[in-house]
C-alpha cells in the first residue's frame, strides 16, 4: 500500500521551517496541513517552496486571515478536499469564549456538520478530520477556551477516519499532553508546531 507523507502544523511557527529554512527540509513531503493559529506569512512562505498543496483551517486567533489570507494556500473549512484519493474534512475554530471570529458553541459546530451531510454522503465519508480544537475529553482542556467539541466524537464514531488531526493544545504548555493517541480505529495527532505522519492511501 502506498503512503503519503503529510507535514502537519499548528499554533507555533517552527524556527526550523522559517528562520533556518532549507528547501531540503520539505523533501519527501507530499502534503502540508495547518490546523490553525499560525502567521499567514509563514504559510505563504512554505507555499512558495513547496510543490504540493498547503491546506489550512482557522484557529481562534486567525482573525487576521480575513485581510491577509495565506497566499498560495487552500482553505478547507466546511468541505471535503480530495488529494490523491485521500478525503480530508476541515472544521476549524474553537469553543466560543468571547466575541470574535472562528469561535463556536457546541450547537453551532453541530450545525456546521449537519450542513456537510450531502458532501459526506457523496464522498462516502472521509479519511482525515482536520480541526483546530480537539474533541471533548480527548486531549482537550478543562477551561472553556480549550474544551473540545463532542460532535467531533460523533464524526469519529460514524465514519472511522484514519486520522484526526488537531491543534490548540500546546505541547510546550503541559507535559502530560500527548502527541499521538488512539480513539477506537482513529489515530489522533496533536499537530503542535510540526509533525510528519505517514498516511496510507488506496492505490488507484
Amino acid at each position: 500500500m502506498k503512503t503519503l507523507n503529510i507535514l502537519v502544523l499548528a499554533d507555533e511557527e517552527s524556527a526550523s521551517l522559517w528562520d533556518f529554512f532549507e528547501p531540503s527540509k520539505l523533501e519527501g513531503i507530499d502534503l502540508i496541513i495547518s490546523c490553525g493559529d499560525l502567521n499567514p506569512q509563514y504559510l505563504s512562505f512554505l507555499a512558495i517552496f513547496f510543490h504540493g498543496p498547503v491546506l489550512y483551517v482557522h484557529g481562534n486567533h486567525d482573525e487576521c486571515y480575513k485581510d491577509t489570507p495565506p497566499e498560495g494556500c487552500i482553505c478547507i473549512e466546511d468541505q471535503i478536499y480530495e488529494y490523491k484519493g485521500l478525503r480530508i474534512l476541515g472544521l476549524g475554530g474553537s469553543m466560543k469564549y468571547r466575541e470574535g471570529a472562528h469561535q463556536y458553541t457546541q450547537k453551532q459546530m453541530q450545525k456546521r456538520i449537519r450542513r456537510l451531510r450531502f458532501q459526506l454522503f457523496r464522498k462516502k465519508g472521509f479519511d482525515l478530520l482536520v480541526t483546530h480544537s480537539p474533541a471533548y475529553q480527548l486531549n482537550d482542556g478543562e477551561d472553556l477556551p480549550h474544551q473540545g467539541f463532542s460532535c467531533f466524537l460523533n464524526l469519529l464514531d460514524k465514519y472511522h477516519p484514519k486520522f484526526f488531526i488537531h491543534g490548540h493544545m500546546h505541547l510546550s504548555y503541559d507535559h502530560t499532553l500527548r502527541r499521538i493517541s488512539q480513539y477506537k480505529e482513529t489515530i489522533v495527532i496533536n499537530a503542535f508546531e510540526k509533525y510528519v505522519i505517514e498516511c496510507p492511501i488506496d492505490e488507484m
